[in-house]
């Protein structure tokens, strides 16, 4: 009988060691969530599954957390960890970044400049509110290329929980692109047009730098104005790039131009415009009157948008939910007012491009009608206006003086709906010069084009950073108002889906929820809610010990 003992225990120990010799050799893991959180999508896993040399990860999201963000720090760590499973060379290091200087604001100083800012973060305990300095922020690094990788989605108007959601909801499209930027050695050419007076560099620096710094791409100026004495030349040299950015042309095309940029669409080939129908400038705003003329603006573009299916319409919009911009009152003091002119757009389209960014904000927009032509193309609005809109027909008289009466807007003249601001247009476009005259000869020119991509936006300076001593500030940025704006995330996510030909702007789509702790009522109910995990298990013991030794007083006396 003894024998035997000895025989189980022998037994059972060694069961106990090759289950875990087993378990170092083969890891798996199972999701059991309904949403399938945990489980990278094929476009996640191919950017790091077949990287042969390691890719460092420094998570700067680590020490002691407010709640939420401690939810946000697992998420992340239970992310990476799947993509660890995936390609054992990636390798992540937690940092406490408070552990390197006890000095939080020189920390803070230092990150910055580094264009990662700290998030300030409200936390209310026992009904008080104090602020804390979180650096919610990844840094990449893979054979001396870095990509930065926001954890933290700041969108405006949002609650503390309802940003930690929405990022959970971004963390793994924000790593998967971050890994595919640092491992991807194939570069693609993008076509900055330049010649027909387009923004000047300085004010679309921080956009292209962006694309150049942290994604495989490389930026090319390329001078469309040559197609008027080059024009086979220059069509050919545009067909070698893989999407072409046209940003706030101010200069009339003309028909070489136009047939250039159209055999390109026909070839196949991607195009970002960025269009102002309107001339109206902030700048021209300006004392003693503090009022401008708008006036439509002629690129000769109508008749090549309208064989495209959409046409931009020379108006300008007015949105009830606008953003701020800031003013001096005649004691000198700076206010901020709502400026109808720049609406403030939060995407409700369900699009890869556009979920879960933060609120775009447009300057002097135009709106975008999509029309019936194009049966074989599929158009799809990516930022509309809100219920609460109206449209200025040109010519028309643009003041600051309404502002400065503190005049309150007509509700019932802000009664147009979702114009369209920005669009996308996918699949077989037919050119602008079928059935007509070409402007130039060309072998192989095409009246019905390949499968191509173009998204329209109706504002030029949506683009555009603003300038501070001479130096450009980030996109998105007002340095007057202090807030960012979604502008820079938006352009990024269409040029990547433009470019992209692995489906990772998919991951964008999928779907998280989050349960989080409702504060308020934390701080409401927190001592009833102590009394149940607390008072009433221990309650129920004394209840047990008494229960108990009378029973055994009756059994035994």
């Amino acid at each position: 009988m003894l024998k035997n003992k000895y025989i189980q225990t022998v037994l059972a120990i060694l069961a106990v060691v090759l289950l875990n010799y087993v378990s170092t050799q083969f890891y798996t893991r199972w999701d059991m969530t309904k949403d399938a959180r945990y489980t990278l999508s094929e476009a996640s896993i191919n950017t790091v599954k077949n990287v042969d040399s390691p890719i460092y990860v420094d998570v700067y999201l680590e020490g002691n957390l407010p709640a939420e963000f401690r939810r946000l720090q697992l998420e992340t760590k239970q992310l990476l960890e799947g993509f660890i499973a995936e390609n054992s060379n990636v390798l992540v290091t937690y940092i406490n970044a408070k552990t390197i200087n006890e000095n939080v604001d020189a920390i803070a100083a230092e990150m910055q400049k580094f264009g990662m800012p700290p998030a300030r973060v409200d936390i209310v305990e026992n009904g008080k509110t104090s602020q804390q300095l979180v650096f919610p922020w990844a840094v990449i690094n893979h054979n001396k290329k870095v990509a930065k990788v926001a954890l933290l989605k700041n969108n405006i108007g949002s609650t503390t929980g309802e940003r930690i959601n929405n990022s959970i909801q971004h963390l793994e499209y924000a790593f998967a692109s971050a890994f595919k930027n640092v491992t991807t050695t194939k570069i693609k050419n993008i076509a900055h047009i330049i010649g027909n007076d387009e923004l000047k560099s300085i004010h679309a620096f921080d956009f292209y730098q962006t694309l150049e710094k942290e994604y495989p791409y490389k930026i090319t100026p390329f001078a469309l104005d040559s197609a008027n004495t080059k024009s086979v030349v220059t069509l050919q040299n545009l067909e070698k790039f893989d999407l072409a950015i046209i940003a706030k042309p101010t200069k009339r095309f003309t028909d070489k131009e136009k047939y250039v940029l159209d055999q390109y669409t026909m070839n196949g080939g991607k195009t970002l415009w960025l269009i102002d129908a309107v001339h109206a400038e902030m700048d021209s705003i300006k004392p003693p009157n503090f009022q401008m003329m708008t006036i439509a603006r002629d690129l000769n573009l109508t008749d090549l948008f309208f064989s495209y299916g959409f046409r931009v319409n020379p108006v300008l919009v007015k949105d009830m939910y606008a953003a701020d911009i800031v003013l001096a009152d005649v004691n000198g003091q700076f206010n901020k007012y709502p400026w109808f002119y720049n609406p403030l757009v939060i995407p409700t389209v369900k699009n890869e491009i556009v979920n879960n960014i933060n609120a775009v904000k447009f300057e002097f927009a135009n709106s975008i009608d999509l029309l019936k032509q194009g049966v074989n193309l599929k158009k799809t609005p990516l930022l509309q206006s809100s219920p609460l809109t109206a449209t200025i027909g040109v010519p028309a008289l643009v003041s600051f003086k309404a502002i400065a009466r503190k005049e309150k807007p007509d509700i019932k003249s802000y009664h147009k709906k979702h114009l369209n601001l920005a669009a996308l247009l996918e699949g077989n476009f037919t050119s602008n010069y079928k059935n007509r005259v070409k402007p130039f000869k060309y072998k192989d020119a095409k009246d019905e084009g390949k499968d191509a991509k173009i998204i329209i936006v109706a504002d030029g300076d949506i683009i555009k950073n603003q300038v501070e001593k001479g130096k450009p500030l980030a996109l998105g940025f007002d340095k007057f108002t202090g807030r960012t704006y979604g502008n820079k995330e938006f352009l990024l996510n269409a040029v990547n889906y433009l470019l992209d030909d692995t489906g990772l702007l998919k991951v964008r789509n999928k779907e998280v929820k989050i349960s989080l702790l409702d504060i308020a009522r934390i701080a409401k109910e927190k001592q009833k809610w102590q009394f149940i995990n607390i008072g009433i298990p221990l309650l129920l013991l004394v209840l047990f010990g008494f229960g108990y030794t009378f029973y055994r007083k009756k059994k035994y006396s």
